[in-house]
């Protein structure tokens, strides 16, 4: 039981489970041998219905580790396949939002950036160019600032386009990295780990079922800052 409730499921049904990652948890095993999401949500569908046998689950996106908030599992080959497509798609068939702090003040309050991304696949770490370079992929999204306090600024992010370590890149070529994020320049690291980004809301058609899906994701319950520009929104 133990597992079950460390997953805080945000929707489920036959074919689609989504839950809210809390940042430090790797989405995916890696040669770290931590255990991944994809597990905890394998052992929390095999005892909730008590199956017999290996659980199939299917995983048509990723967050990264130090980033909280909801993440898609498809629990049917046919879910996977089709979510797989729709992530592809550059026509906004899966709608993302996210919330970044900061701690610069943003240039506008609202703005589109483009970019051109190189991920360095030595460093994980992702290059962010103003003209197109041989290798690199546009990077797309838009920003607006929602509220602020004496020293952080709460943006809401919509991704165009989904590429390695996007907003934490694009953001930081602007001047504005997100808090705690010591690989994209952060002055300092956030207590209790992790970075000041939150998948907040995902948005799409149910690949099987055609009906709309919202899913949004409560912001960490340890992270007093989420949580206090939350409270200035209401």
């Amino acid at each position: 039981m133990a597992k079950e409730k460390r997953l805080d499921v945000l929707f489920e049904d036959n074919h689609i489970i989504a839950v809210n990652k809390r940042r430090g948890d790797i989405v995916q095993g890696d040669k770290t041998g931590d255990e991944p999401l994809s597990d905890m949500v394998k052992a929390y569908i095999k005892e909730k219905y008590n199956k017999p046998g290996d659980v199939y689950l299917g995983l048509p996106h990723r967050l990264d580790r130090p980033v909280s908030g909801v993440v898609i599992f498809a629990k049917t080959s046919k879910a996977l396949t089709r979510l797989n497509l729709m992530f592809q798609q550059k026509d906004n068939e899966i709608r993302k939002v996210y919330w970044a702090i900061v701690s610069n003040c943003p240039r506008l309050e609202e703005e589109v950036l483009t970019h051109y991304l190189l991920k360095n696949e030595e460093k994980n770490r992702t290059n962010v160019f103003d003209k197109l370079k041989k290798g690199a992929k546009e990077a797309t999204l838009e920003y607006k600032l929602l509220t602020r306090s004496q020293k952080y600024f709460m943006l809401e992010v919509k991704l165009h386009t989904g590429r390695h370590h996007q907003i934490r890149a694009q953001l930081a070529k602007i001047g504005i990295p997100i808090r705690g994020d010591l690989k994209y320049g952060a002055a300092r690291s956030k207590s209790g780990g992790g970075i000041g980004l939150h998948a907040r809301e995902i948005s799409f058609i149910h690949p099987v079922k055609q009906e709309p899906v919202k899913i949004i994701a409560p912001v960490p319950n340890q992270d007093n800052l989420f949580k206090e520009f939350q409270s200035m929104l209401k």
